[in-house]
């Protein structure tokens, strides 16, 4: 069965927590594939960007600063400050019965599907980033990489590869799994080490 924008949210928070549990200890500093970035600052994106889906799920405050670098949006324990943020989000997430309702956002007026398509391919994506930062392995689920080749099949390269965005897509080595397909597509060497 396809995954709704829901779906893909929901399931993409239990996949990010996952890896968050498995950084190992004094890892939060390692490079990670996005340029310029550590894991942490990985983390401080997802958690920024779980927190503002909250408040738009509820009708909060639209109000929003970026941290820079992301990083600096982590307060205390890592690991406690992502599960307090993911638990708002998933209980946010629980108020959704209608994904075509609309609402506000920094963007402007949309649909709860729109609002949330984007975060929840990013939470598989950088979810990718933050495993492959911290010598962990992972394998992003058939239904989540169907959910983003629909999403940005119609979606031209102008928009989609940009910053902030996907960077130019990469070749995927030959025999790639699904998972590093999609990696490359989303414009990263799947095998990219934090060694260079």
């Amino acid at each position: 069965m396809s995954w709704t924008a829901a779906d893909t949210y929901r399931e993409g928070l239990d996949f990010f927590t996952a890896v968050v549990d498995g950084v190992p200890a004094g890892s939060w500093q390692r490079p990670a594939p996005c340029e310029g970035w550590t894991a942490l600052d990985v983390l401080g994106h997802l958690g920024q960007a779980a927190d503002m889906g909250a408040r738009i799920l509820r009708g909060g405050d639209m109000t929003f600063e970026r941290a820079e670098p992301p990083s600096t949006a982590v307060e205390g324990d890592p690991t406690s400050w992502w599960h307090t943020l993911a638990d708002d989000a998933r209980d946010a997430l629980a108020t959704v019965d209608d994904l075509d309702r609309e609402v506000d956002s920094p963007m402007g007026r949309r649909t709860v599907r729109e609002g949330l398509s984007f975060p929840a391919v990013d939470l598989f994506i950088h979810g990718w980033d933050l495993a492959i930062a911290t010598g962990q392995t992972v394998v992003i689920p058939d239904e989540a990489i169907a959910f983003t080749r629909a999403m940005f099949e119609n979606i031209p390269d102008e928009v989609s590869r940009r910053p902030g965005v996907f960077a130019a897509r990469v070749d995927a080595p030959a025999g790639a799994s699904p998972t590093d397909e999609l990696i490359a597509f989303a414009g990263r060497d799947p095998n990219w080490t934090p060694g260079g």
